[in-house]
């Protein structure tokens, strides 16, 4: 599990659930199993822990445990399979989002821009979708949109322009393929952080990443039982702004709805005012905690 990847603010994250040990949890990232581990040492033998993690490397992780259930899925069917199981209503649920060191160092799964590989990027290996196909065959309209939206690229017209008149003339496979078809659109001197952008905006709609946290997030409050708590760590502004919302609103954008008698229809109250950073020595032993932005919500 070591070279999975280390949980990024794991007591905070802990703290957050507020455990109470004959509970039933949900761990919607499973991922090396860093933070179910640590659940599972909170709760009693009445207590259960339920695991989705859709990348099939995480089976490697497996609890030998009897509270312990994994669920082979992406998060967006927490309310099916949690039914499934026998596990509705939940006393709280965990999300780790976005990529895990291990699928990045994993050079043949494509999400890094270190390794030459072919285009994937699927969290989900049996998925259909790649980033070779989206590079390849998506409308140069369509390009846009992803990079400016999902990247944040300020010159995202003329880069999906470059990439659709770069394959008409032999297809771009690899990353190296890319770099190069793309070359003369890379800022100077920012290099690294324009393709960590162009990957992301790519890896984003390959794997429909903000749709998925939507139908979470809705649904998390669907099985969390009224004094349950909703724990989210995110890594980029596009995931923590619709995390932000939903607690905040009770919707991903415009204002809080009111019923007749002017009470906010939102399930959730934020327990922590703002967004929980790591701390400096957190920073400088583990760079993935950089970026990483949690924030915690009770049910209503």
């Amino acid at each position: 599990m070591n070279n999975y990847h280390t949980p990024v603010m794991l007591n905070e994250c802990i703290e957050g659930l507020n455990i109470r040990p004959d509970g039933t949890y949900v761990d919607v990232t499973f991922g090396g199993g860093g933070h179910s581990r640590e659940i599972l040492k909170h709760l009693a033998e009445d207590g259960k822990l339920l695991a989705f993690d859709q990348d099939a490397d995480a089976k490697q992780n497996l609890i030998d445990d009897k509270r312990f259930i994994f669920v082979d899925q992406n998060f967006r069917y927490l309310k099916n399979f949690s039914r499934l199981y026998d596990a509705i209503p939940v006393d709280g649920i965990l999300a780790d989002l976005g990529v895990s060191s291990y699928q990045f160092d994993q050079a043949e799964r494509g999400f890094s821009i270190r390794f030459d590989a072919e285009l994937d990027m699927r969290m989900n290996q049996q998925a259909t979708l790649s980033a070779k196909e989206v590079v390849n065959t998506y409308p140069e309209a369509e390009l846009h949109r992803i990079f400016g939206i999902y990247g944040e690229i300020q010159n995202a017209k003329s880069l999906a322009n470059t990439i659709a008149t770069a394959r008409l003339n032999t297809p771009i496979v690899t990353v190296a393929d890319l770099k190069n078809a793309i070359s003369n659109r890379i800022p100077r001197g920012k290099e690294n952080k324009y393709l960590a952008q162009v990957f992301q905006a790519l890896r984003i709609e390959v794997n429909q990443e903000l749709e998925a946290l939507k139908d979470f997030l809705i649904q998390s409050a669907e099985v969390l039982v009224s004094g349950g708590r909703l724990v989210v760590m995110s890594y980029h502004s596009l995931e923590d702004r619709l995390v932000k919302n939903f607690i905040a609103k009770g919707k991903f954008s415009g204002e809080v709805e009111k019923d007749l008698y002017g009470n906010s229809n939102k399930p959730f109250d934020a327990v922590s005012r703002g967004a929980i950073t790591a701390s400096a020595e957190e920073i400088n032993n583990n760079n993935r905690a950089r970026s990483a932005k949690l924030r915690i919500a009770v049910k209503k």
